[in-house]
């Protein structure tokens, strides 16, 4: 099974990614992995993103694409795949079919974890972090037992600037406006499906399994 994962930040999706890649004994590969995989295995194509990311550049298209396509043709996609982070643009999702196409494969489906905007404000707003000992918090899903307060070592915890809220509000806009394009593009090619990613996560499991199994 070919798979794409969307969503915003905040909406899960590292952790149903997780689960479908156990399942269904496919690799979860994330863009950040792959490009370490391509560097470390000091391949022509890491070596040259290797060069953008140490200057702090975006890796151009063709040089990802590459770096897609030696990660796609490892032994452990045979399955197939769960992509994760890419594609990101509309020329990307372009490449992408050409590659798969060249392939002989083609994507079963562009899975979209979706959750309302003010419940991932919700999620992402609520995070705090130990200043000394690193433990991390969630005012909601994850307390300290005493409130504002580190279980490990009794410091008072602090919020992120990442994650105050004007700061979060501006990081889901930039994503939202990036992944419409894509959403639409899926939806015209017919390989979108989206589930209700505000829920418990076994039951956002249970319907992804029911719609991958269609």
């Amino acid at each position: 099974m070919n798979l794409i994962l969307m969503g915003l930040p905040g909406a899960g999706k590292g952790t149903q990614a997780e689960k479908i890649s156990e399942k269904y004994n496919i690799p979860h590969i994330s863009t950040g992995d792959m490009f370490r995989l391509a560097i470390k295995e000091g391949t022509d194509l890491g070596k040259k993103a290797k060069e953008f990311m140490d200057q702090g550049d975006l890796v151009p298209d063709e040089v990802t694409i590459g770096i897609v396509e030696e990660r796609l043709r490892k032994d452990d996609c045979q399955n197939g795949f769960l992509l994760d982070g890419f594609p990101r643009t509309i020329a990307q999702a372009e490449a992408l079919q050409t590659l798969l196409a060249n392939m002989n494969e083609e994507i079963d489906y562009a899975l979209h974890v979706n959750v309302p905007e003010e419940q991932l404000v919700k999620r992402l707003t609520g995070r705090r972090i130990c200043p000394t000992c690193g433990a991390t918090y969630h005012v909601m899903y994850n307390p300290p037992k005493e409130e504002g307060i580190c279980d490990k070592d009794g410091t008072e915890l602090i919020q992120r600037e990442d994650d105050k809220p004007e700061t979060v509000r501006t990081r889901l806009d930039v994503n939202i406006k990036q992944s419409k394009p894509l959403l639409d593009y899926y939806q015209e090619k017919g390989y979108l499906v989206t589930v209700n990613g505000d829920k418990e996560i076994s039951v956002v499991f249970q319907d992804i399994q029911a719609e991958l199994e269609k």
